[in-house]
């Protein structure tokens, strides 16, 4: 038996696992995806082969990357390699990988003598001040954030986010591209 087909026949099982693991019937299953009880019964036994069609929305569900759910065999090097991106003299770093949903970066902006160009773009965000003062133009609102600092904020109101001197600031930003936002569970007295 070929790597492949190890990879392939561990699919179903794997599948099944994951639904009892977490306390799902066959049932509510194809309820949320969509997917026959039959189909999904034959996938877990092993009597249909997976397909995309099938495993993505499976993946949505399970809230795991694809490669995961089929347990595809290691590429090589496990670590993860968060690429920083620069521009406008902003550098972002991920630190979340998954799709869609909320997105977290560490953003750090460095100083800039230029003046401030306040945008808007769909979302909604959350941001917390590491260090460094962070000048927050939002709409006609003028802020001064310092470490420890948070502010949340839909992205359809003009903001502008800056180094408040001449150091640059660090934040941790969390964004939700379909305005979705930071749940807080409880807040203090």
């Amino acid at each position: 038996m070929t790597n492949i087909d190890r990879v392939l026949t561990a699919i179903g099982p794997r599948l099944r696992a994951l639904r009892l693991q977490r306390g799902i019937t066959l049932a509510a299953l194809s309820q949320t995806t969509g997917i026959s009880e039959s189909t999904l019964s034959r996938l877990e036994s092993g009597g249909r082969k997976a397909n995309l069609e099938l495993l993505l929305p499976l993946a949505h569900v399970y809230q795991v990357p694809l490669d995961e759910l089929v347990g595809a065999p290691e590429t090589g090097d496990p670590r993860v390699h968060l690429r920083p991106v620069t521009r406008d003299g902003m550098t972002y770093v991920p630190l979340s990988r998954r799709p869609g949903g909320l997105h977290a970066h560490k953003l750090v902006i460095s100083p800039s003598g230029g003046e401030p160009e306040p945008n808007i773009h769909e979302g909604y965000e959350w941001i917390y001040v590491l260090d460094g003062r962070l000048r927050l133009l939002l709409g006609e609102r003028s802020l001064l954030l310092t470490p420890g600092e948070v502010a949340e904020f839909d992205t359809h109101v003009p903001h502008w986010l800056g180094a408040d001197d001449d150091q640059p600031v660090e934040l941790l930003v969390i964004f939700g591209k379909q305005g979705e936002r930071a749940h807080l569970r409880a807040r203090p007295t």
